[in-house]
């Protein structure tokens, strides 16, 4: 790694440090790092929907909105 990337990175490091600090944990993180939260989810029957969703399915004890075109099988 150059000397600049590593100035670069040490810079955003300490930028991301103090954002959290503000702001609270978890606020800010870089691009492709996931975080690691359990959530309880309600399976869509759709275990493609499910992946796309990221966590396997609807998130319990949260509100989910449906959006969508007439007739595009949103109430199917």
């Amino acid at each position: 790694m150059s000397n600049a990337n590593a100035e670069k990175l040490k810079a955003l490091k300490l930028t991301m440090d103090k954002i959290d600090k503000d702001y609270g944990k978890g606020s800010v993180m870089m691009m492709g790092d996931k975080p690691h939260i359990e959530q309880e989810v309600i399976s869509t029957g759709s275990l493609g929907l499910d992946v796309a969703l990221g966590i396997g399915g609807l998130p319990k004890g949260r509100v989910i909105e449906i959006y969508g075109p007439e007739s595009s099988g949103k109430t199917t």
